[in-house]
């Protein structure tokens, strides 16, 4: 049988498959219930529109209070994937590395190219100053590729236990704070308190007052951004995840099966280019954050007086 054929059977097993699910699995409004009348197009988008709020799965019967972020002490579907995944992550490395052998195997094989690809990639963007921080570069980038991932498995998201844990606003503001309080944390570690004159620069007042004002006001701004960061990785990460996972959905309900292929495979790239963009603006915020700043940087290229030796300036004064 030729590639084309092989291709047209395929696309005519698609179509039969989704008439078939139509019948014996006909879609309903969970709003309206399954004995009402499913009207086209509104019944079938509301069959695969998922609220943005998690489901709380234990305590069981638990109802997580309205809201999108909200404070509730429960185990939701999303955090339970969060927690397979991860383990799921740490597992596949550990099987891929254990017992190296002088001649790797397959699996040790892919296990280093993974990681040496993200280390020559964040070495590229940040130089030898991202070496110490590729490990933690490649576990948010490996974690959430997952996570997004995930979310395009059948049956995540429609059954109530699991859901794509980046399609939850909750885990991501957890990670986007996990990741700033560890750059927050390398700023104080390599620069001590003159970290907060990045945003007090109060040396500045030495050149007067103007430049003083002027500088004090920027770094009150750099402030404010320094707060904004963990904000801006978490929603951009939440937006796109839900928001594709949205947009497959009602194409999957609107259009034949061929379509939504298309978008899966969308998807996919997107899923990983976001989980790249968060693992990057995590990695480039902490460079930012450890490197000299202000007087600092000024005082350390300032030249040193060298001193002169005696007899060389009495025979110069003779």
């Amino acid at each position: 049988m030729s590639r084309r054929n092989k291709i047209l059977l395929l696309i005519a097993a698609v179509i039969v498959i989704d008439v078939i699910a139509f019948f014996v699995v006909p879609p309903f409004d969970p709003v309206e219930g399954a004995d009402a009348d499913c009207v086209y197009p509104i019944c079938f988008i509301n069959g695969n529109l998922e609220l943005p709020a998690p489901h709380a799965i234990f305590p069981v019967g638990h109802h997580t209070p309205p809201g999108l972020v909200v404070f509730d002490v429960s185990i939701s579907n999303t955090l339970l994937t969060l927690w397979i995944v991860a383990a799921v992550v740490l597992l596949l490395f550990w099987l891929m590395t254990r017992a190296p052998a002088p001649v790797p195997s397959r699996r040790q094989n892919f296990a280093e190219w993974v990681f040496e690809s993200l280390e020559n990639f964040a070495t590229s963007l940040g130089g030898p100053e991202a070496k110490p921080f590729i490990p933690l570069f490649a576990a948010f980038f490996l974690l959430i590729l997952i996570s997004n991932w995930s979310g395009l498995i059948p049956g995540v998201g429609r059954v109530v236990w699991f859901r794509a844990p980046t399609s939850d606003v909750n885990v991501t503001i957890g990670l986007a704070l996990v990741a700033w309080l560890f750059f927050q944390l390398q700023g104080f570690r390599h620069l001590g308190l003159g970290y907060l004159g990045k945003f007090f620069p109060f040396g500045e007042f030495r050149k007067g007052i103007g430049a003083g004002v002027i500088a004090l006001f920027v770094g009150l701004v750099e402030l404010l951004l320094e707060f904004v960061k963990p904000v801006t990785l978490s929603m951009r990460l939440f937006g796109n995840i839900y928001g594709g996972e949205v947009a497959l959905g009602v194409l999957t309900a609107l259009t034949v099966a061929l379509i939504p292929l298309a978008m899966y495979a969308l998807e996919v790239m997107l899923n990983l280019v976001q989980a790249l963009i968060f693992s990057t603006l995590t990695l480039m915020f902490t460079l930012a954050a450890i490197e000299h700043h202000g007087d600092e940087h000024e005082e350390s290229h300032e030249p040193t007086a060298t001193p002169v030796d005696p007899a060389v300036a009495s025979s110069a004064a003779h």
